[in-house]
Formats: structure tokens, sequence, C-alpha cells
């Protein structure tokens, strides 16, 4: 004789049981992927800010240790501290992200920086006092690990929004971005650049 006492709880760990499988058979099929790639893609970012924002705060030092050696460069100091004033004057925050036109903007600005301090290096090999000075061989080793950082930080950033869109543009994502996630949009990637807008500025002598 069937106990009728024990049918519910037989039902409710047959529910149960259902839920575990269903929540397995989702999380395996990419359910999560959208929101993970987004959050990586924001950390990336943070990270491509943090990295510029640490080159523009070496510069003025820079600049500084440079006018005292070699006060007639003034025409590349200011482009520099120009060029510095451009960079930080656009304001990042992570709307940035969906749209390209400013973060083309941002690039640009960047790559202009970069720039004037190629030009900035090129200029003080023509003074062996300066290139001596223990202050500017601090901030010369300083801004060739931050440019580092910088190549680092972008190539992670373009790999994160790659992997991002390519999830909720393809299948199964593109499932889930229509039922899930349509409020999340495509990202916008850095592009790319003039050979020599974003390389790392020549520090080494």
């Amino acid at each position: 004789m069937v106990n009728n006492s024990a049918l519910p709880m037989r039902r409710t760990g047959l529910r149960l049981s259902l839920l575990t499988l269903l929540a397995l058979l989702l999380t395996g099929c990419g359910i999560n992927n959208i929101p993970t790639y987004d959050e990586q893609v924001k950390a990336a970012w943070a990270q491509v800010e943090n990295q510029y924002q640490r080159r523009a705060d070496l510069v003025p030092n820079l600049v500084e240790t440079v006018k005292g050696f070699a006060t007639q460069e003034r025409e590349t100091l200011t482009a520099v501290m120009e060029a510095r004033s451009r960079a930080t004057s656009i304001q990042v925050d992570e709307s940035i992200l969906n749209d390209p036109q400013r973060l083309q903007q941002f690039q640009q600005a960047q790559g202009e920086l970069s720039s004037a301090l190629s030009r900035l290096m090129a200029v003080s090999e023509r003074y062996p006092d300066l290139k001596s000075s223990q202050n500017f061989l601090a901030l010369q080793s300083q801004l060739e690990g931050t440019e580092n950082r910088i190549a680092v930080a972008r190539r992670d950033f373009i790999q994160a929004v790659e992997r991002y869109n390519t999830e909720i543009r393809t299948f199964p994502g593109r499932l889930w971005h229509s039922f899930l996630y349509s409020d999340l949009e495509v990202r916008a990637n850095f592009e790319a650049t003039a050979p020599d807008a974003e390389q790392a500025p020549q520090v080494e002598f």
C-alpha cells in the first residue's frame, strides 16, 4: 500500500532534482557568459584608464626636469603639456565603451601624447647632463615601464571586447542576449592607428 504522506516529499524531491539539472544545463550552455564577459571588459578598461593616468601623472615632473637642462626646447615642452591637457580633458567612464566616437577621440588624444613624448625623448639626447641626471633617469625608467603596462592593458582590453562582442553575436549567446541581456550593447573597441600613433616613446639611450 502506498503511503500517501510520502508522495508530496517525493514530488518535492523530483522538482528539486529537475531544477538542479536545469540549472546545470543552463550553466553549461553559456547563460552566464555575457554578463561575465561584460564584467571582464569593464575590468580591462579600468586598467587602461589606470595606466594612461599613471603616464599623465609622470609628464609634469618629466617636463620640469627637462626644462632645467634644456630651457631652449620650449616649443617641444609646450607641445607635451598641451597634448597631456587634451588627453586628460576627455571625461572617461564606463559609458565610453558604448560610444565609438568618444573612444576614438580618447585614443587619438593619447596617441598625440605618445608622439609628443617621443619628440621630447629625442630632444633630450642633445643634452648629456640631462641624460646623466638621476631624476631624469628615474623618470625615464618609470615612463618606459608605464608604456609597457599601457601596451599590455590595451591588448587585454581589445581581447576582452572581442570575446564579449563575439558572444552576443553568435549562437547560443545571441539567444541569451535577445531573451535576457538585451540591455547590454555591443562594446566599442580600440581601432587600428597610424603606425607611430601608439608606439611607446623611445626612452632607452
